[in-house]
């Protein structure tokens, strides 16, 4: 699309929307910035600079005189503006879409409902290694924190976007084609925005296929049994080309493609012509890194690898170097022989189950927040076996309460940092405080890295620390 002369209209003044602006703005569009609430002061300032009109306070008329409209990730499908602008046949598309028009640069789409930040930080640092290697840059953006729009121009050819992708931002990105597409997995989460249908998340997260051919490839987890039965036999049904990867692979699926699977204590890349090495656990699993996430993470990197053709020695150097990512299952410090570990990022009830499995002894657990309608039930088990005492914490309380009485020890705190006193006067050497809510942030912090900075603070303020 030329996007010289079009009418824009922006709804939604955040970090994707400004960037989306100030992109078509400088490829030639006539934009107006749409706020429902407040632009912040630091956004005006901007605006006026660049010299693109702005609202807040809500959506005037304004907004439908225009050839499409980039929608921000966070405004509701049914938000009364998205319905009049579809009433209106006023196109809708997302900032990623808008980014990858103009996108010179190989791109990398991640998806799924967990792991796609860590797995999104992995490729970007193997691709920065590789690229300083053969004279290509890398760059990390999307869900991950940084606008595709804001850093879009920078890229050239040969260069390579790792593009972190949430449901939402795939929703409205019709053309959007990543040469390398990954999907993590998919369980339950963000099902109020799906009417309650994991069937509608499911197919918002295929979205990132939607248009790849034959020569692009699709890196998928074996081991996800919607993922599983969703691609059974697909070389029979898509174009594009495929590398599966699975902790348990299934050996009675047949595929022309390499797959990426475990043997023993070490990643291979199995071909039809037999299993080739690339690297064993101990290289890459440490106190900030570890758990069977973390190495079915290791294996997508490496079936992303093997579709750029980057060397196994690169994957190697990158993965031993790696610490994990901030708020993911942090090693925060050691206190008295108790480890505490920051799982800010676990904000629904599998991201909370994967923390629980990755733990290598027992824990006093510290959960809760805005509930995402989750389904206590189906961790009581693991809670059972791993938790010595639970913490509970925000609006969430009394349903955890109710969930886990009586299955394990359970104290309620009205604040992080009482959570934090309590869990520190409960843990015994030899265990874990674990922080893994399980729950929306938005009770008490703006955001999960909020949260978890401040546990984090709670955390360096006990004594003996």
């Amino acid at each position: 699309m030329d996007f010289t002369g079009k009418k824009v209209s922006v709804i939604g003044a955040g970090k994707s929307g400004m960037a989306a602006a100030e992109l078509l703005c400088r490829k030639g569009s006539k934009v107006l910035i749409s706020e429902f609430g407040p632009v912040r002061a630091e956004d005006r300032l901007r605006l006026n600079e660049m010299q693109i009109p702005f609202e807040e306070e809500g959506h005037s008329e304004r907004v439908y005189d225009a050839d499409f409209c980039v929608l921000s990730p966070g405004v509701p499908p049914d938000a009364a503006v998205v319905v009049t602008m579809e009433a209106k046949g006023i196109p809708l598309y997302s900032e990623i879409e808008i980014a990858s028009r103009c996108c010179k640069a190989r791109i990398v789409g991640v998806t799924g409902t967990d792991g796609k930040t860590t797995t999104s930080t992995l490729l970007h640092r193997l691709c920065e290694e590789d690229g300083r290697r053969h004279g290509y840059r890398a760059f990390s953006v999307g869900n991950i924190g940084v606008p595709f729009s804001s850093m879009v121009l920078d890229m050239h050819a040969g260069d390579v976007a790792v593009v972190e992708l949430s449901s939402y931002q795939l929703e409205r990105s019709p053309s959007f084609r990543p040469d390398v597409a990954v999907i993590t997995n998919i369980t339950p989460d963000h099902l109020g925005r799906y009417g309650g249908e994991l069937s509608r998340y499911a197919a918002a997260k295929f979205r990132i296929y939607a248009n790849q051919g034959s020569e692009d490839t699709l890196v998928y987890n074996e081991d996800d049994p919607i993922l599983r039965e969703h691609f059974f036999d697909g070389a029979k049904r898509f174009s594009f080309r495929m590398i599966p990867f699975g902790m348990e692979f299934h050996a009675g699926i047949r595929h022309d493609s390499p797959v990426v699977c475990f043997e023993g204590d070490t990643v291979v890349v199995r071909t039809l012509n037999g299993d080739e090495p690339v690297v064993v656990t101990s290289d890459f699993l440490k106190n900030s890194f570890r758990g069977r996430h973390n190495i079915s993470n290791v294996l997508a990197v490496v079936a992303v690898a093997r579709a750029l053709g980057i060397d196994n020695e690169v994957v190697r150097l990158v993965l031993r170097e790696f610490r994990g990512v901030e708020h993911r299952q942090e090693y925060v410090v050691s206190i008295n022989g108790v480890d505490w570990v920051n799982d800010s990022k676990a904000t629904n009830i599998n991201a909370m189950r994967t923390a629980l499995e990755a733990l290598p002894g027992t824990a006093v657990l510290l959960a809760g927040g805005r509930d995402k309608g989750n389904d206590y039930a189906s961790i009581t088990g693991l809670v059972q076996k791993k938790i010595s005492l639970l913490i509970a914490l925000g609006e969430s309380q009394e349903k955890i309460v109710a969930a886990f009485k009586g299955i394990v020890p359970v104290a309620v705190a009205d604040s992080l940092e009482n959570a934090v006193v309590l869990a520190y006067d409960a843990a015994r050497p030899g265990q874990s405080v674990l922080f893994s809510p399980g729950c929306a942030s938005f009770d008490m912090f703006h955001n999960f890295e909020e949260r978890g900075m401040k546990f984090k603070q709670c955390v360096h303020q006990l004594p003996q620390c």
